[in-house]
């Protein structure tokens, strides 16, 4: 990892991590900074940076450790100790190859002291001396055993920690190999809360610690067992979830292990692994939790609940898959009321916002379509234009599959196929509740599409959403249904496509230039980006060191004019449907407004090229800022 110096320049002299952190707490300028390094290229010996600076009077010894402690969250321990020149560049990337031969399971720190890098008592006094932190010796008097007792020796060694005692003041004294470990820290709160003291501890004892609980647990000796408090393990993986901004929990059975992961801003992130032998139990678990059949375990299950903790309250759906190595969970974690966003905080560029609020959602009637892939936010934006339209005046009525987010104001029903509660019958029912407004939740078959048109033929306003790939395509697959071409080109007041990309992290976010293998993908040059301004994040704490903070949703938006309707009648070819709607419609695909928002520093390139389909050449970006209003 290495950190830019703080002005933001995108020419700026690139250093190591310690140098860049005291640059940026204003201890150390550039240009000593530079300068220092010119002095340090021309010692016969060579000696690290950090030395050098001291050594000139630039830093103090209180002053760099000042810096380190300040900023623990934004260092690696390789970065630490190779900053601080107790690793040369040459061995830490031996490390770090040895560290990625084994697939990332083996801590850092291991593997420093295992091929004699750094000797046990060297690295641990580096730590405490310029972290600031006590040290533990485990030699000398054991653990709390009731503590130990309350996680699986598995979890302590594969998170490197044990907790030592327990405070007056009820804070845990946990002993770390690593405390600058941000996984191992996390494991270490979601057993024993938020008040813990950090210590660190060599990592032979922790070894003798843990080998010592194995055995008693083999022989039965151990006071509790090391049973597995299931209950609290369910609990704290929810909590996690709700905590990092998660949309999903994926409890995973594995050959070995159980496997837990969150889906967060769209991107699949490993959480914990947990002993195979809690699967069933925490399996078990979640099912009383959500009402499911704990005595099925052959047939998929649903299930949904609000999960009330610690005062937090999260909306949870449940869906049980049998694999073969038994069953497995998905959990979607759903929004409430107070998170509906209002219209101008979707992502809508300005130009592509006025002209959705104007042409669609301010007309007195037709049909509205949200489409995308599962998880691309059509829910989220289909209640932001409910929460628009939501008026005294106005009548509104959902038929939801189910309902994801209640509303003030409006009649919601959620669909329940279990008593005879179908969308066949709803949908019957819902016109003779005099409605201005009918919310869909899903155009699913040719039923479902028939009495959206005919409901909008009608008079009334109509919103649902769609799983298809792009605008075009919902035309297209609308035909396909057998929905007469008049029809479709006579209600469809607007198609709205989506998906989501993620942001760039404000707090680390710095500029740089796409390279050629980019452009090259996208179907552009230099020439057709001129005045874009890229950025993507260098990764901190804030983001957790993945340069993306929060996702923003990419739109592409057809209003079917009169040429558009002319080529649905005709049964024109998607192509040429695409072809006219760019010409004469004003359309902005998914691709281009992608491009645009990376081009003003909102999302990365890489974000486009991963998740937006490319189904022609975009035009030159001085165009899309002018038709998006940028």
């Amino acid at each position: 990892m290495s950190l830019e110096n703080g002005n933001g320049d995108g020419g700026s002299q690139v250093f190591n991590p310690i140098i860049a952190l005291l640059i940026r707490e204003g201890f150390l300028s550039q240009q000593q900074a530079e300068y220092a390094r010119r002095v340090a290229s021309r010692l016969h010996m060579a000696k690290p940076l950090s030395d050098v600076v001291r050594e000139l009077g630039y830093v103090t010894d209180d002053q760099m450790r000042q810096t380190i402690r300040r900023n623990q969250g934004e260092l690696r321990i390789g970065d630490l100790l190779n900053g601080l020149g107790y690793l040369t560049d040459e061995e830490l990337n031996r490390a770090l190859a040895l560290q990625a031969k084994e697939g990332r399971q083996q801590k850092l720190g291991d593997i420093l002291i295992q091929h004699k890098f750094l000797a046990d008592e060297k690295l641990t006094d580096i730590l405490a001396l310029q972290l600031g932190l006590p040290v533990v010796e485990l030699a000398a008097k054991e653990p709390d055993p009731g503590l130990l007792s309350r996680g699986p020796v598995e979890y302590f060694e594969q998170y490197r920690f044990v907790p030592y005692d327990m405070q007056t003041d009820g804070a845990v004294r946990i002993a770390f190999v690593d405390p600058l470990d941000p996984r191992s820290l996390d494991a270490a709160r979601d057993y024993f809360g938020k008040n813990i003291v950090v210590c660190i501890t060599r990592v032979s004892q922790l070894d003798e610690v843990l080998a010592k609980r194995k055995e008693e647990l083999r022989m039965g000796t151990a006071s509790d067992q090391g049973r597995l408090n299931i209950v609290d393990i369910a609990n704290s993986i929810v909590l996690a979830a709700f905590k990092r901004g998660a949309s999903d929990i994926h409890v995973e059975p594995m050959s070995d292990r159980l496997r837990v992961r969150f889906r967060i801003d769209g991107v699949m992130v490993h959480f914990r692994d947990y002993p195979i032998g809690a699967a069933a139990s925490l399996v078990s678990r979640f099912k009383i939790m959500c009402g499911a059949d704990i005595a099925e375990k052959r047939r998929h299950q649903d299930g949904r609940l609000i999960f009330d903790h610690m005062g937090v309250q999260i909306d949870l759906r449940m869906s049980f898959y049998v694999t073969v190595y038994g069953e497995q969970i998905v959990m979607r974690l759903l929004k409430s009321q107070e998170e509906l966003l209002p219209m101008h905080e979707l992502g809508m560029l300005p130009g592509m916002l006025n002209r959705f609020m104007e042409e669609a959602l301010d007309a007195p009637s037709g049909v509205i379509m949200v489409t995308g892939p599962t998880g691309s936010g059509k829910s989220t934006t289909v209640y932001s234009c409910i929460n628009y339209l939501n008026r005294p005046e106005v009548s509104i009525i959902t038929a939801e599959d189910p309902v994801e987010y209640k509303v003030r104001g409006i009649g919601q029903c959620s669909i329940m196929p279990s008593i005879g509660l179908t969308f066949e019958e709803t949908l019957k029912h819902i016109v003779r509740q005099d409605p201005d407004i009918v919310v869909i939740g899903e155009v699913r078959d040719h039923f479902s599409a028939v009495m959206c048109i005919q409901t909008a033929l009608t008079g009334h306003k109509v919103l649902t959403t769609f799983h298809t790939e792009d605008s075009i395509g919902a035309l297209v697959r609308l035909l396909d249904m057998d929905i007469e071409p008049f029809l479709v080109s006579s209600t469809l007041s607007c198609i709205l496509s989506q998906r989501l990309v993620r942001k760039v992290c404000p707090h680390c976010a710095v500029p740089y230039q796409p390279d050629l293998s980019q452009l090259r993908r996208l179907g552009c040059t230099y020439g057709d980006l001129a005045g874009a301004e890229f950025r993507k994040g260098r990764g901190c704490a804030a983001c957790r060191h993945s340069g993306y903070k929060g996702r923003l949703a990419v739109y592409e938006m057809l209003i079917p004019e009169v040429f558009i309707r002319d080529a649905v009648l005709q049964r024109r070819t998607t192509h040429e449907l695409r072809e006219i709607s760019l010409e004469k419609a004003g359309l902005v695909s998914l691709l281009e407004d992608g491009i645009t928002k990376a081009a003003i520093g909102m999302t990365t390139l890489d974000e486009v090229l991963r998740t937006l389909p490319r189904v022609h050449k975009p035009r030159p970006l001085v165009e899309l800022r002018r038709v998006l209003g940028v």
